[in-house]
């Protein structure tokens, strides 16, 4: 199998082959090769600018809709080095990356930031290749299912959702109280509670302070029917 063979088996459409190539082309592979002038660096340029707007677009699009203050930190995990690389080693595609004898023996096929570089270079040549829709549809069926699988409760703000609630009447004050600290230094549980004008609207456990005043103001979202 060779990229040609993964691009027909997703119906994503291509024209120039040496432009699909020169995606997965290294540097070192070009040093070694004299007969070849151009590595995927320019490519991947290209395909860093696509991804954040296609990104931008399948999490715009997400039901329910995201808050702007949630959608960033999510693109930002979607996208990072880390998760490219591991999009690339789901379907294999580092096996058609070219390197160069050097980069092939410390480990060049499988780093992160070798095959990361790869993955937006591919994107790159699609788009120049075939246009955005091709582009969007490589990237539909390498990174989708990781979007609509995204826990969103990580990146979901509850302490500022319930602090916007509190504020909309001036009259009221919020604050965290620590209940009990128990369990070893290195793995200790802490469990706080929210309170409003004084009285305990919700209580959350977690390994840091922050972590259970988080898991408290969700406590309190849920009891208030505003989640």
């Amino acid at each position: 199998m060779n990229v040609f063979d993964f691009l027909d088996k997703h119906g994503i459409a291509y024209k120039n082959k040496d432009l699909i190539i020169q995606a997965f082309t290294h540097s070192s592979y070009v040093n070694e090769h004299k007969n070849l002038h151009e590595d995927n660096e320019r490519l991947e340029f290209m395909g860093d600018a696509v991804l954040q707007v296609y990104s931008a677009r399948r999490l715009y699009d997400i039901k329910p809709k995201l808050k702007e203050g949630a959608m960033s930190p999510i693109r930002s995990n979607l996208v990072s080095e880390k998760a490219l690389a591991s999009y690339v080693r789901e379907f294999g595609l580092n096996e058609f990356l070219l390197l160069g004898l050097g980069e092939e023996k410390t480990g060049g096929r499988n780093r992160d930031s070798v095959i990361a570089d790869m993955f937006e270079a591919f994107v790159g040549a699609v788009y120049l290749d075939t246009g955005f829709d091709n582009a969007f549809k490589l990237l539909d069926c390498l990174m989708l299912e990781h979007i609509n699988n995204t826990d969103r409760n990580q990146y979901f703000d509850y302490k500022t959702r319930l602090q916007e609630y509190v504020q909309a009447d001036s009259r009221k004050s919020i604050v965290y109280e620590l209940l009990y600290t128990k369990g070893p230094s290195n793995k200790p549980e802490f469990k706080m509670a929210v309170k409003i004008d004084g009285l305990t609207y919700g209580t959350g456990v977690g390994m840091t302070k922050k972590e259970a005043q988080k898991n408290a103001a969700k406590d309190a979202l849920e009891k208030m029917a505003l989640l």
